[in-house]
């Protein structure tokens, strides 16, 4: 599954070859060191789950994730230790993370979620106990575990940007904070000004600074020319070694019969490619496709020649050299297809009011629609085009349009890539502004182009740009298995990591049924107890001093946790991008602890009803181990799906499995 990705990305670290992901890189850089301290070296291909590791030295980079995925059961234990001060409470939870069939998969293999999960529950744990150190500010202690919320906060946020909800939850319990010590009049303004700035310099300042590090650290090492090269700017790429811009020598200035590549300047705008396939019927005319595409190809490449030469063999080397300038009228003819640029009154695929781009023409020979003035932003006419420097329009001369890239990511029909449109609207944008970027004329001299390298802040601020467009284009796949946030809490289907027919070795991620929906439940009975117990004290009913600490446990340590899971399920009812099973997995271990503290206090309290002390302790004692026993056997009839199940599929009677698939969406 996965592996294939993460894996791959570690090995890139390794060989120092550049590349794309759509999540910050903190989680791969760690892989990718884990792996090359344990001896691997980097040179597996990962092509597709389950090809043999052979030979190659894997095991350090799932140990390290194995390790860290352990972690959340210490973190998770000495949460709840702190927030509900009960021991049982801290074990019920532990339990439940041990015995949680999905948390083990998911933390047994190369993957991101296992080390985002680490650094975020390590920031709950820090951000308790910083609280608890409430009544001694500023002390060793206070400062430590301070410091280190910000330190976890950078590492979330390193690792994806589904860190964002942590920093959001540390951000709220923060200015609660904040609010709280405003009303303390006993505190001068100096004292709470201290507090403030120890905040902003803790939880702001250093997680900035450590966050943009990783990024620092990640475009050091990665130096050479990769796969990832096309979705970032001319200027990104000459600073890669192997790339081809890389101190980069080609003819300066453009000439008709040059061959080029066109560059959009919007971020992640890509190349004006076409290709043999046609747009399909209702789309236009049933012409060849223009597209914009991220990735360095032959199909990228196009002819500049004279708008009225037909005839005229630009690439004989006796014909004289005429360069273009600002203001000509040009053709583009597509190098392997020999079709034109060309452009008509024809609505484009997607944008709506923006014609239609295509490739039009036999052998070159088209039509007036073909032509375009091509334009240098700020230079008067007559001035000479240069490559990778100038930036250029081209304007459609028949109608007036300026061609553009829209950003918007075509259908299945245009191979997933950007659309290339026609603008009747002249504002001037990055959308509509291309630059030259390879330049092939055998007539002209090269020139060695030392190309103005980009400050650190805009390959910084380019990445995440490119980042962010890269995500919110992750589109389902045809026959992709991908889930709907509804289904999480209720366990509703699982994701397949390995094996499909009964000779393969088969891990499927599903969490344990009895405990999603203990975790389930348990959401619905907090709500109504902690409703219960805010009436009880709104009204000032009378309490003793247990049910007092009890009820302040319910509603300020439940509370966080309430808020925790909710900051991390919620949002991704907003969101427009794939989605899979275990983006819940960060919600799911605030549920847990959730189920920890509220099953604890239910005990607590129908222990507290009753009189004599040894029923009330017969009680609680006995509520608490049925609890354990519910799930160490959910987990002893579930634990094949993590550690791998063979033989028969779970509808043969004779399968390990057999009479556990208790929902027909369980694919196991």
């Amino acid at each position: 599954w996965d592996e294939t990705h993460f894996g791959k990305m570690g090995s890139y670290y390794i060989n120092r070859t550049f590349f794309f992901d759509v999540h910050p890189p903190l989680g791969k850089m760690l892989i990718g060191l884990t792996g090359y301290l344990s001896g691997y070296d980097g040179t597996f291909p990962f092509q597709k789950p389950g090809d043999r590791y052979e030979q190659h030295n894997y095991i350090g980079m799932r140990a390290f994730c194995a390790f860290l995925g352990s972690c959340l059961v210490p973190f998770a234990y000495l949460t709840v230790l702190e927030l509900s001060k009960s021991l049982p409470a801290a074990l019920l939870t532990a339990f439940i993370l041990i015995f949680d069939t999905g948390c083990i998969t998911l933390s047994q293999y190369i993957l991101l979620d296992p080390i985002l999960m680490f650094f975020l529950m390590g920031a709950v744990l820090s951000m308790v106990k910083c609280n608890s150190c409430a009544d001694r500010p500023f002390s060793a202690s206070w400062w430590f575990w301070l410091s280190l919320t910000g330190v976890n906060l950078a590492g979330a946020m390193g690792v994806k940007f589904v860190g964002l909800f942590v920093v959001l939850l540390v951000g709220l319990n923060t200015i609660y904070d904040l609010w709280d010590l405003l009303g303390n009049l006993s505190l001068s303004l100096v004292v709470f000004g201290k507090h403030l700035l120890a905040r902003v310099l803790c939880l702001i300042l250093l997680p900035l600074a450590l966050y943009t590090a990783t990024f620092a650290v990640h475009f050091a090492v990665l130096n050479k020319s990769g796969p990832g090269d096309g979705f970032f700017s001319s200027a990104f790429q000459s600073q890669l070694i192997g790339n081809n811009l890389h101190n980069v020598s080609v003819p300066e200035h453009l000439a008709y019969g040059s061959v080029v590549t066109m560059k959009n300047l919007r971020m992640a705008g890509g190349y004006l490619h076409s290709h043999w396939h046609l747009y399909p019927e209702g789309v236009g005319a049933r012409q060849q496709q223009v597209t914009a595409y991220l990735h360095k190809d032959l199909n990228n490449l196009w002819i500049i020649k004279k708008h009225d030469s037909v005839t005229a063999d630009l690439s004989d080397p006796s014909s004289p050299v005429e360069f273009v300038r600002h203001g000509d009228i040009i053709r583009l003819e597509h190098k392997e297809t020999s079709r034109n640029l060309h452009s008509h009154q024809h609505e484009a695929p997607l944008t709506r009011k923006h014609f239609q781009v295509t490739g039009y023409g036999i052998n070159g020979t088209g039509d007036s629609n073909d032509f375009w003035r091509i334009e240098v932003v700020g230079r008067k006419a007559g001035n000479l085009i240069k490559v990778l420097r100038s930036q250029v329009r081209l304007t459609h001369v028949a109608t007036g349009c300026i061609l553009g890239s829209s950003g918007k990511t075509l259908p299945k029909w245009g191979w997933e890539q950007v659309e290339v449109t026609c603008t009747p609207y002249l504002k001037e944008t990055p959308n509509s502004l291309w630059n030259f970027e390879d330049h092939i004329n055998p007539k002209l001299p090269n020139i060695s182009l030392d190309v103005l390298k980009p400050s650190f802040a805009e390959v910084l601020l380019e990445s995440h740009m490119v980042m962010i467009r890269g995500n919110s284009g992750l589109k389902p796949k045809d026959n992709e298995v991908t889930s709907k946030p509804w289904h999480w809490p209720i366990n509703y289907q699982g994701l397949r990591f390995c094996g499909v027919n009964e000779t393969d070795y088969r891990v499927y991620l599903l969490g344990n049924p009895v405990i999603w929906w203990l975790n389930l439940v348990t959401i619905g009975l907090y709500l109504l107890i902690a409703a219960c117990t805010a009436v009880t004290l709104k009204r000032g009913v009378q309490l003793t001093p247990e049910l007092k600490e009890l009820s302040r446990v319910m509603l300020r340590g439940g509370g966080q946790i309430t808020l925790g899971w909710l900051l991390h399920y919620l949002p991704f009812f907003m969101m427009g991008r794939v989605l899979y099973f275990h983006h819940y997995f960060p919600a799911m271990l605030f549920s847990s602890m959730l189920t920890g503290i509220t099953w604890d206090t239910l005990l607590k309290f129908c222990a507290g009803l009753l009189s004599p002390s040894t029923t009330a302790r017969k009680v609680y004692g006995g509520g608490f181990l049925a609890l354990v026993l519910l799930i160490v056997y959910s987990f002893y009839l579930f634990h094949p799906l993590s550690y791998g199940m063979k033989g028969p599929m779970a509808s043969d009677p004779s399968s390990p499995m057999a009479g556990l698939r208790w929902m027909d969406s369980w694919e196991f």
